[in-house]
């Protein structure tokens, strides 16, 4: 929220902030450095759709498929979907360079409200109980060994979630470099255990064990086919694909990120939509429909079926692909944070920078405490699924976005500039999805509209009210500088515009 005058670069602080020009002497421009790479990128991608759910629970869309082959169809589909969703959000990323995402790019199209709800969204509820539930995953498969004959204490599943992210909040503290590692790292370590499953399956099939795949057994329903329950399964699939826009939201710090972001984008959706594919063709050649739905660790059975005493790799590789999962919710959800602050809808203290290590040390802070309280509610799985909805709301208006600003700025340079057929098929297909939310679940979807608009009230006061008293802005101003000093961080340059036309917060 705004907060008084904002600083960048080297000006003064007039007694409210630390200035930067002693920075800008002694180590150079301070900003957001580009240090993300081509495969660095792939790693943030993957390693945020790849969670824990494709090895713990892919029976969702199995479920409400009724039958193997259409849930095989159905992962197929909405991979393809996905991958018109991130290519419409390349467009948009490389003609609005700035970090941020879906956030920054509804904000200059459709105005402040607009994207001050998608922020608040963001920061009220979906990131801190994405990444708490995520580090909760993490600890329980850690912590399941050391208990074989009982549930691990709640108490202990919540403080090793706590340390996971504590150290997690310090790497990306620390140095970009250091973060962009460790998803590295753990996205490959994810990536050779579900090949280790692609591969078994092969080799299943190869010895003939393919009863569900012929094509007289594939579509053999297990339950009577439903329309309610084949749309629930291609809304299950979307939720599997969530975090193929995050590299969006660090575009800024992107190498050359009019070719990267693109060419991340089309490496990571097909690699994923493959491994998300055949892993659930490897399943079914070890067991039936009914062991898969009936099971509630699919990868643990699946290991134990297959690779005898190795069988202690399916949960580890759960383990470290819910810890890598962390670290990169952590570092997309910073920017978001820091974006948000840079454009006076949060506090302008999460967009200041550390100055040497150039790591947004508030907004990660900001994050940390935030999915660490969320740690100490019992309700995080409800508000999970009240705001799910809305966050895929946003997609679709993001997208929609893509068609209004072509519209009102036809010149506008696109260094990249997709067929509207694209997204004109992806709204078609998100609102199929949409319409059905509300018609099935029209309590849970109005509970999560009713915690966006909770928004409303704190943009006009916190936001769109210029005129604060001077006793606020002086106390806030002090407490930034307080802060400042805390953290040792600056506003930074910046060096992407800041609207598209005449667009700009409210």
């Amino acid at each position: 929220m705004t907060d008084g005058p904002r600083l960048r670069g080297n000006a003064s602080a007039d007694g409210d902030t630390l200035s930067s020009e002693s920075t800008e002497e002694d180590s150079g421009r301070v900003a957001l450095k580009k240090e993300i790479g081509l495969v660095s990128a792939c790693g943030i991608i993957v390693g945020n759709i790849i969670g824990s759910g494709i090895f713990v629970s892919p029976k969702g869309v199995l479920e409400n498929a009724s039958s193997v082959g259409l849930a095989l169809i159905v992962w197929i589909v909405t991979g393809v979907i996905t991958a018109i969703g991130a290519l419409c959000y390349a467009e948009l990323g490389v003609t609005i360079p700035k970090s941020g995402g879906d956030y920054s790019y509804v904000k200059d199209i459709f105005g402040g409200l607009a994207g001050f709800l998608r922020l608040w969204i963001a920061v009220l509820v979906i990131y801190p109980t994405n990444q708490a539930v995520i580090a909760l995953t993490f600890s329980n498969y850690i912590l399941q060994p050391l208990f074989p004959s009982c549930v691990p204490p709640e108490n202990g599943l919540r403080l090793l979630a706590a340390v996971c992210l504590l150290l997690l909040t310090w790497v990306n503290c620390s140095s970009v470099r250091w973060a962009t590692r460790v998803q590295d790292v753990f996205t490959t370590g994810k990536l050779l255990a579900l090949g280790l499953i692609i591969i078994m399956g092969f080799v299943q099939i190869c010895k003939g064990e393919y009863y569900w795949l012929e094509p007289a057994h594939a579509f053999e329903t297990f339950q009577p086919y439903d329309i309610g329950q084949i749309a629930l399964s291609f809304l299950q699939g979307s939720f599997a694909y969530g975090g193929w826009n995050f590299l969006n939201y660090v575009t800024e710090e992107l190498v050359d990120p009019y070719k990267n972001l693109p060419r991340a984008i089309f490496i990571s959706i097909p690699l994923v939509t493959f491994v998300y594919v055949f892993a659930n063709i490897a399943y079914v050649t070890a067991m039936s429909p009914q062991e898969l739905l009936a099971s509630n660790a699919v990868a643990v059975t699946f290991g134990e079926k297959l690779l005898g005493v190795m069988s202690w790799i399916m949960p580890i590789s759960v383990a470290l692909s819910t810890f890598g999962g962390v670290n990169g919710s952590l570092f997309t959800s910073s920017r978001l944070f820091f974006a948000g602050a840079r454009e006076g809808h949060l506090p302008r203290l999460l967009a200041m920078i550390h100055v040497k290590r150039c790591t947004p040390i508030p907004a990660l802070l900001f994050t940390c405490i935030s999915t660490l309280l969320m740690l100490c509610t019992s309700d995080m799985y409800t508000l999970i699924n009240y705001v799910g909805f809305i966050n895929y709301l946003f997609y679709g208006v993001t997208v929609a976005g893509q068609i209004v600003l072509r519209i009102k700025q036809p010149d506008l340079y696109r260094p990249i500039k997709v067929s509207l057929v694209w997204p004109v098929i992806y709204l078609l297909f998100w609102a199929f999805l949409l319409i059905f939310s509300l018609y099935s679940e029209p309590v849970v979807c109005g509970l999560g509209m009713a915690i966006m608009l909770t928004g409303v009230p704190v943009y006009f006061l916190g936001v769109y009210w210029d005129n604060k008293p001077q006793c606020f802005n002086t106390f806030i101003g002090k407490m930034t500088h307080v802060c400042q000093k805390f953290c040792v961080v600056v506003y930074p340059d910046m060096g992407v515009s800041r609207n598209v036309g005449n667009q700009g917060t409210a």
